[in-house]
């Protein structure tokens, strides 16, 4: 927990934006009249870029958090949605950012780079343009982790889903194209950054979503199979989300036919073996005292907050026996819950039963989870 808190508050220094706030190094007199005015000629043309020049220049150059901060702030807050303006200052900022971009590589020394980086990003996710997209798919790879997670979140905040759901600014193919360079980076990410695409994937205006949502939780089933996960909270939102795309309908209503039955099929066999390790990984960790403390705790999270709004959703009734399990601290009652919902060596679970779903090469329980290896 301490390491995820670390982690947003790394990324809360480049979030700071001080309000009403104006950066002396850039005249902002002559954009603003143009932003006053309804019909734009050349010359306001080039105020805008003019504008947006200098001021990512300034923020290239800029070294101190705050003034950074408000060098954003000013730039965000002149963008508009005056149709020519809007035009002009969409492609002006591609133009300016990517220059940016550019010179950011050449600063030294590393730090100063990437921190330029991810403020050039920060101010990407603020404009909320999908014309802007392709300045951050490139740095979906990078290998730092917080320049990753600004790239990621340029490309699914809830503005750019919108956009993408209107037509995806005349390119309806490029929610495809970040489902798939997101599925590229999937396995090598942060949780953080894993549980920001599986929001993005749950989108119901984004219909592929669903391949990369199913590749977040086949991510973190390796990780719990590896005795490597880590900030287990995070399966609390995965595993909702993966239940938000399990219709429940009763039969000639929704969609029908083997592909839909096939597609929640796979949702399901998903939630149902997240779930199942989750749940192993308390007993087992339990059982021979591995655990820490904030593992537990979030584990706990998992377990009860996931009957409370998933399985009891799933079976049509309140669900209140893994709370009491963890409660009572019995390991045995939430084991025998565990095989009663999800299938066990004697008997499929509830939950198959229902879905029509099974665990791969008709096992009717889930896999189970391998023992935690041995300390050197």
């Amino acid at each position: 927990m301490k390491i995820r808190w670390a982690f947003f508050a790394f990324l809360a220094v480049f979030l700071v934006l001080a309000v009403n706030s104006r950066s002396r190094a850039v005249n902002t007199a002559d954009i603003d009249k143009v932003l006053s005015k309804t019909v734009l000629d050349e010359s306001d043309f080039k105020i805008i870029d003019d504008f947006l020049s200098e001021a990512i220049r300034e923020l290239v150059k800029t070294r101190d958090f705050t003034s950074i901060a408000q060098q954003r702030a000013v730039i965000v807050s002149r963008k508009s949605t005056q149709g020519q303006y809007a035009q002009r200052f969409s492609e002006s900022a591609y133009k300016r950012i990517g220059e940016g971009f550019a010179q950011a590589q050449t600063l030294r020394p590393d730090d100063r780079k990437t921190n330029v980086t991810i403020n050039l990003l920060i101010l990407i996710d603020g404009l909320q343009d999908l014309r802007l997209a392709d300045l951050a798919i490139p740095w979906l790879k990078s290998e730092n982790m917080v320049v990753r997670y600004w790239a990621v979140h340029c490309l699914t905040n809830t503005a750019i889903v919108q956009q993408l759901a209107a037509g995806g600014a005349s390119n309806p193919g490029l929610a495809r194209t970040i489902v798939d360079r997101l599925k590229e980076v999937v396995e090598t990410s942060t949780p953080e950054i894993q549980a920001q695409m599986a929001r993005f994937a749950a989108e119901p205006s984004i219909p592929q979503g669903e391949e990369l949502l199913l590749e977040v939780a086949d991510a973190r089933i390796k990780k719990y199979a590896e005795w490597m996960v880590q900030h287990e909270f995070y399966d609390v939102a995965i595993l909702k989300l993966l239940d938000s795309k399990i219709p429940l309908t009763s039969p000639g209503t929704g969609p029908t036919g083997p592909a839909a039955s096939a597609a929640r099929a796979a949702v399901a066999q998903r939630f149902a073996q997240l779930y199942s390790y989750a749940m192993q990984r308390y007993i087992k960790g339990k059982e021979r005292g591995i655990l820490n403390d904030v593992q537990k705790r979030q584990l706990m999270s998992v377990l009860v907050e996931t009957e409370e709004a998933c399985v009891g959703r799933l079976l049509g009734q309140p669900q209140v026996t893994i709370r009491r399990a963890v409660e009572r601290d019995s390991m045995t009652a939430l084991s025998d819950e565990h095989n009663r919902l999800l299938g066990g060596e004697t008997a499929p679970g509830q939950l198959p039963s229902k879905l029509g779903f099974d665990y791969g090469s008709n096992r009717t329980s889930p896999i189970p989870l391998p023992d935690p290896p041995k300390k050197p």
